[in-house]
């Protein structure tokens, strides 16, 4: 069976299928090995040519944000600090943050168990989360998918004050994770490469959940409590013990690349007024709202 469908619902334009082809079509896996080592090489001369080009295609690179503004590698312009106060945090304990710049993509109810990576494409949880817990704990909850485009801020911070006690890692494939994908290519998010982190608060009958999705060029997920990065080259166990805690809008950790996060939280929570498809969200800014009466 193919991999993806091209159904009149999901059709797409000619400029569309060339996207599809030159970023899909290609040995996806050894350009991201090879972006992977591309983007170490200490040379600050390769990296400003590198970043001079990347700015031709990303208009809305904004590396004036960032805590330095020259770069000895291509990997120290992916993984930047931004400079201290731009990213406000949402203090309200009932406000669940977004942990990362991003594009608001696909959102809204889990029909059971079934989830939307874009009109017409779901998938079930269990496809995307291998723990029943969890596969449980949201069904008829609530998801939102966050993209992080290439030129934004790549680093992801807590949502909420929280305690992390395992990672578990899948590994898969790394096809691209914009919009053009994801209205071609069946369950998208349950083939790449990707990691599910449990967030445990103090909210008892609350719960959120992390799943960051690796995607073609993005050469690691970093998280801040492992000492192992997650990449394609990683060959350790699936589940990764830590105990690490964060209050809310601690980092968390880094993509190499831009790509996708996806947040799951039970039903209790609701999205925040001017949360639509489309729109850009800023690390910090309320996503969410639970009910106190749910504390």
């Amino acid at each position: 069976m193919n991999s993806y469908i091209n159904s009149p619902v999901q059709s797409l334009t000619k400029k569309e299928q060339l996207n599809f082809l030159l970023t899909n079509r290609i040995p996806r896996r050894w350009l991201t090995f090879f972006i992977g080592w591309y983007s170490q090489i200490q040379s600050p001369l390769l990296t400003k040519v590198s970043i001079w080009v990347w700015s031709l295609f990303a208009e809305d690179l904004r590396l004036q944000d960032a805590q330095k503004q020259r770069f000895n590698s291509l990997g120290e312009c992916f993984t930047r600090q931004l400079k201290e106060g731009l990213r406000p945090v949402e203090q309200d304990e009932d406000i669940v943050t977004s942990p990362c710049d991003a594009i608001v993509g696909a959102h809204g109810e889990i029909l059971g168990s079934s989830v939307f990576q874009a009109k017409g494409f779901p998938y079930d949880i269990s496809e995307l989360i291998p723990d029943r817990y969890l596969q449980e704990k949201y069904k008829n909850g609530k998801f939102v998918t966050l993209r992080l485009k290439s030129s934004m801020y790549h680093r992801f911070h807590a949502p909420i004050a929280c305690d992390v006690n395992r990672v578990s890692y899948i590994s898969g494939d790394t096809w691209n994770v914009n919009p053009v994908a994801l209205k071609r290519v069946e369950k998208l998010f349950c083939k790449n490469e990707r990691a599910v982190i449990e967030l445990h608060s103090d909210k008892p009958n609350s719960s959120i959940t992390l799943v960051p999705v690796a995607a073609i060029l993005v050469a690691s997920m970093k998280f801040n409590f492992l000492s192992e990065t997650l990449s394609l080259k990683y060959k350790g166990p699936n589940i990764l013990p830590c105990e690490a805690s964060f209050s809310k809008g601690d980092e968390m950790g880094y993509f190499q690349h831009g790509s996708t996060i996806i947040l799951f939280a039970t039903a209790n929570y609701e999205f925040c007024e001017g949360i639509k498809e489309g729109v850009a969200i800023k690390m910090g800014q309320a996503l969410m709202t639970g009910h106190s009466t749910f504390n």
